[in-house]
């Protein structure tokens, strides 16, 4: 399968990030190089390091990028660890840009065999880095205990009837295995109220989706990650992150909330003892959303928004 092409809230994601001629850009996960191949196009000159978890992206990325030649490296890593990138490539500090697009890629979703979505029935992975020989879907839906499975679907998901679907996993598991996402996605559907206008879809979502952060820890250094990608940036350099879901859109407002803060202080103190200085100014008061036209050709664009920050 071709890896997906198109990228969610693109015009607004290259007005945020305020393109310059001859600057250097970091696409934190560059996926099908949607983002990256724009940034290219749109300026002169410009070095572009694209950074993924995922070598079917890469392997993508290198295929479509090859018209710009050197100015395009590619690093297989995690964005989490974007300082370290900067730092092996004498970038630290001299970045103009970097975008981070936190969701799921489209080539992911309609890859059967990666499991991520219940559409399909396959094995139940959802690594975003099949390389790796790390925790995989099946390890915890079959190895969490009752408790672990609740708290990650309550806390990752945001489902109500974590309770009552940790459960009916652990039940179904005594007799035999949980093996495959149609398998988990029934088991789902039989642990929670239907009633009209209610089929339970959107319950296997959460539920997948919890899975899904546990087991890529998507939430894990999210913070940290995204203060070491406003350190790598130069004056006046922004940082624009998309995000999909509540969870990671909230750590995004609350870490350049604080970053732009002068003091972090409590409130009830009469003098400022914290030092803290803002680093960067928050360039988006609200997160961006999708327009109606892009929402009629891209559906997954729904649920994205984009904040951007810009370097003090």
């Amino acid at each position: 399968m071709e890896f997906s092409h198109v990228p969610v809230l693109l015009e607004e994601c290259m007005e945020g990030l305020a393109l310059e001629n001859g600057g250097i850009y970091i696409d934190g996960t560059i996926g099908g190089a949607g983002h990256s191949s724009e940034i290219l196009k749109r300026t002169k000159d410009s070095k572009l390091i694209g950074i993924d978890r995922d070598t079917e992206a890469l392997a993508a990325s290198k295929k479509r990028l090859e018209e710009f030649g050197g100015r395009v490296t590619l690093v297989h890593s995690n964005f989490n660890d974007i300082k370290e990138v900067a730092e092996a490539q004498g970038i630290d500090g001299k970045v103009d840009g970097i975008l981070i697009d936190l969701g799921v890629s489209s080539h992911q979703l309609d890859s059967a065999e990666r499991g991520f979505s219940f559409r399909f029935d396959s094995p139940l992975d959802m690594r975003m880095d099949q390389g790796s020989e790390g925790l995989t879907a099946f390890d915890v839906v079959n190895n969490y205990s009752e408790s672990e499975l609740k708290r990650i679907f309550k806390e990752y998901g945001e489902e109500r009837f974590a309770g009552s679907i940790a459960r009916k996993i652990c039940a179904v598991r005594e007799k035999k295995p949980i093996e495959t996402t149609f398998e988990l996605r029934d088991i789902i559907l039989s642990s929670v109220p239907r009633f009209k206008g209610h089929d339970g879809k959107s319950n296997v979502t959460r539920v997948f989706q919890a899975i899904r952060i546990e087991v890529n820890n998507e939430l894990l250094g999210l913070e940290k990650a995204i203060r070491d990608a406003a350190s790598v940036l130069k004056a006046g350099g922004r940082l624009a992150i998309i995000s999909f879901h509540s969870l990671e859109d909230r750590i995004v407002k609350n870490t350049f909330k604080d970053m732009a803060c002068d003091c972090v202080c409590p409130h009830d103190f009469p003098i400022c003892v914290c030092n803290h200085r803002a680093t960067t100014k928050i360039i988006t008061n609200h997160p961006v959303t999708a327009t109606e036209s892009e929402l009629e050709v891209n559906s997954r664009s729904s649920s994205a928004k984009l904040r951007v920050a810009e370097k003090l």
